[in-house]
């Protein structure tokens, strides 16, 4: 188990990565002509599938690499190299490529039904947020070490609730600016939390960095 200083950084690196009110635009266009209630329905439905979709990642994220003989020094790289690209858009105020292409919004926009695909994923619980799970998972052993990301996850997942739940109230008190702000923040230390992860994984590949 790890200290509890690191799952406070666990649950910070996730919350940066799904970046609730940076997704707040897209999905109040994509709700646009929803009833208060029906967007309160399609939170909880967003919120269960984001939820599955990381607690799977947590418990079987691990096994799937090791299915594939991935070593977990490999998915850092990549797994960081990932986060840097997600970040470097979120510094620009902008949803990545990664996350989301202009396609498949539009394809998310012509839908009834958007709660799992593209809400869920990829747009919140994506690439991004299911390889810092896995990339975490490994670093503890134990009960104690899945309970407590375990409520990491769901910790992201209420706050995650309350902003779904609350965009017809925030569309029209919070600026455009503030969640730009707040996404540029995000973005940051998911670019330090990006190098962290990169630099780990390449000492692991060659021990000869680590000396």
């Amino acid at each position: 188990m790890l200290d509890t200083s690191d799952y406070i950084k666990i649950f910070i690196a996730l919350l940066a990565v799904v970046d609730p009110l940076g997704t707040v635009p897209i999905i109040a266009a994509m709700t646009v002509h929803y009833a208060e209630s029906s967007i309160k329905a399609l939170a909880r439905t967003v919120i269960l599938a984001v939820t599955v979709i990381m607690l799977s990642a947590l418990f079987f994220g691990q096994d799937l690499l090791n299915f594939f003989g991935i070593s977990i020094n490999s998915f850092q790289v990549s797994g960081g190299i990932l986060l840097m690209l997600m970040a470097i858009s979120m510094l620009q105020a902008e949803i990545s490529a990664t996350v989301q292409t202009k396609e498949e919004a539009q394809e998310g926009e012509a839908k009834q039904s958007i709660a799992v695909v593209p809400l869920a994923m990829p747009l919140l619980a994506g690439p991004g947020a299911i390889s810092t799970i896995v990339l975490y998972a490994p670093l503890g052993s134990g009960l104690p070490h899945y309970f407590m990301m375990s409520l990491d996850i769901l910790a992201v997942a209420l706050i995650l609730w309350v902003v779904l739940s609350s965009i017809p109230w925030l569309t029209q008190h919070v600026s455009k600016t503030g969640i730009n702000i707040f996404t540029r923040l995000m973005g940051l230390i998911l670019s330090a939390l990006a190098v962290e992860f990169i630099a780990n994984g390449l000492k692991g590949l060659f021990p000869a960095l680590a000396s």
